[in-house]
């Protein structure tokens, strides 16, 4: 990672630069790998939802990934898949303060301004997530507590029974949670390091 080059620079800027390279990839791959897993889990969802409308009417209706629950998730997915990008900008980041010329080496201060940007939107994006899991959990809470009671009254309402996709599309949303949670560690984490030059 550090050539040969790097070995003048003075010991905090090395450890920097390993910092940025080190936890840049680590957070690049931890959330794209985890948008790619929820983006195939909300496709596949959305797809079935959109399925289940086209043959039936009240199910889309019942359905919890239908409605706002499915597009904060996916508004969150797409943050999400914006803090990936600005993970791997980070890996840039320790390219350019490796440069042997003063000049061409970012600020300190723009460097915190990345690690600024980089928390924000993966602020936004958990925000975002979270609307969209607590709209998809009241849904399942209210499916739940409107199941029937008795074998002959569950024949009669099968669609408001909570379904396999429904805890599937919460399932890709603590995904994005989670990866949120990871892009925002691993940012603080740099302001730390940054801190400590």
């Amino acid at each position: 990672m550090l050539d040969r080059n790097s070995d003048s620079l003075p010991p905090a800027l090395r450890r920097i630069i390993k910092s940025f390279y080190w936890f840049g990839w680590v957070s690049f791959w931890a959330q794209a790998i985890l948008a790619i897993v929820s983006t195939l889990i909300l496709g596949f969802s959305s797809a079935v939802i959109g399925l289940q409308t086209s043959t039936s009417q009240g199910v889309a209706r019942d359905n919890p990934g239908a409605g706002a629950g499915l597009f904060f998730a996916i508004a969150g997915l797409v943050g999400l898949y914006i803090g990936a990008y600005w993970a791997f900008r980070y890996t840039r980041l320790s390219r350019q303060l490796r440069s042997s010329e003063g000049r061409s080496r970012p600020k300190p201060g723009d460097v915190i301004q990345a690690l600024r940007m980089g928390i924000l939107i993966n602020m936004i994006g958990m925000f975002l997530t979270l609307l969209g899991g607590e709209a998809l959990i009241g849904a399942l809470v209210a499916k739940a507590l409107s199941q029937p009671q008795g074998g002959s009254a569950f024949f009669e309402r099968i669609t408001q029974a909570i379904q396999p996709l429904d805890i599937w599309v919460v399932q890709a949303n603590t995904n994005i949670a989670l990866a949120h949670f990871v892009g925002i560690a691993i940012s603080l984490w740099l302001v730390q390091v940054m801190g400590r030059q």
